[in-house]
């Protein structure tokens, strides 16, 4: 007989289309909500002496609207936070020059990266949700698309910088990995907490 996490893993807990408002104005008002949500994680922002990359919560913004959209959504909202910001409205870390210069700068591959990590966090929940308990499922999710980030903004770093592998990593990834694991174990957290929620 299958164990109560497992049984209950079997329905997707994440936030399907289903849930969300039907109008075109409603889905927009949520992803413009979330943007404002990304936006202020982005300013809890740490600068580093060694490196161009700030400590901020940006990440964790992004992998819990990943897990909490799914893919579709979660696409749609990360790139009109890009927009936003490309645009010259304030939602990057204010460690960076902001707008275009921001985008293309030499940190502009963690933020190009986001659209993709969330749709990987959104839809490898899907599917390990139905194989493994919530909280393990968005941990794993989670940790896919950190990984994702880190590969594409170290490497977009590392050629703005013309750094090596050795560099890149000591500059762009090694100093960030205890924050993102407390990141990965809150960003499941909220999503098991939600979860169980929606079942309740």
């Amino acid at each position: 007989m299958p164990n109560a996490t497992t049984s209950t893993a079997a329905t997707s807990p994440a936030l399907e289309l289903r849930d969300l408002p039907r109008s075109l104005t409603g889905r927009a008002l949520i992803a413009v909500s979330a943007t404002a949500f990304i936006a202020a994680c982005a300013h809890v922002s740490v600068p580093l002496y060694f490196t161009p990359v700030p400590v901020t919560l940006q990440t964790f913004a992004v992998v819990v609207v990943g897990l909490l959209f799914g893919p579709s959504l979660a696409a749609s909202t990360l790139l009109l936070y890009l927009a936003e910001g490309a645009a010259g409205l304030p939602v990057f870390s204010p460690a960076g020059p902001g707008g275009i210069a921001q985008l293309l700068g030499p940190t502009g591959g963690f933020l190009l990266s986001y659209p993709l990590a969330a749709v990987a966090a959104g839809w490898s929940v899907r599917i390990l949700c139905h194989r493994m308990s919530n909280f393990s499922a968005a941990a794993v999710a989670s940790a896919a698309a950190t990984v994702l980030i880190f590969a594409i903004g170290a490497s977009w770093t590392a050629q703005w910088l013309h750094l090596s592998a050795a560099s890149a990593w000591s500059a762009a990834v090694l100093p960030f990995l205890p924050g993102e694991g407390l990141k990965i174990a809150a960003a499941s957290a909220i999503f098991t907490a939600y979860s169980r929620w929606r079942r309740a």
